[in-house]
């Protein structure tokens, strides 16, 4: 049993990631998707419940944030994994502008989660932590977390 935490701002390719690398064994919980938070949190409760692999592909910026779906992860035997997605907010807010108009993220938002973002740590309770990031042919780069990044 797996319960994967993405970490970063709107337009860091977290979605995109999903699709790539997790669309075919995991559960996508999106706040995007599912429009509420009590929605979300009947999902993850399915999810913990009955031992199905999701993936929370939501931007997660603050250690309290993320502590939601890591202990109830951890608490139903889980083991937790977190990806970073390192990326620079004007990237972002160039990425974003891309998306369809209906999908667009006002750049306040993407500026206030930028404000908000706490980097994710292993002692928060993840069983590993990675860095993501988009290389200059478009494709995802996924490093290993650096102990010295604590």
């Amino acid at each position: 049993m797996e319960a994967v935490v993405f970490v970063g701002l709107q337009g860091a390719g977290k979605s995109s990631f999903y699709r790539e690398r997790f669309a075919e064994t995991h559960l996508r919980l999106s706040l995007d998707m599912l429009k509420t938070r009590r929605w979300e949190r009947r999902l993850l409760q399915v999810c913990v419940e009955t031992g199905l692999r999701f993936v929370v592909d939501d931007t997660n910026p603050t250690r309290a944030e993320r502590r939601v779906y890591i202990e109830a992860a951890r608490g139903a035997g889980f083991r937790v994994v977190g990806y970073y997605f390192r990326s620079r907010v004007e990237e972002c807010l160039r990425r974003n502008e891309g998306r369809p108009e209906g999908r667009r993220v006002p750049a306040k938002g993407v500026l206030g989660t930028a404000g908000r973002m706490e980097l994710p740590s292993p002692d928060e309770g993840f069983d590993g932590l990675n860095y993501v990031w988009i290389d200059g042919g478009g494709g995802f780069v996924v490093e290993g977390w650096r102990h010295e990044d604590r």
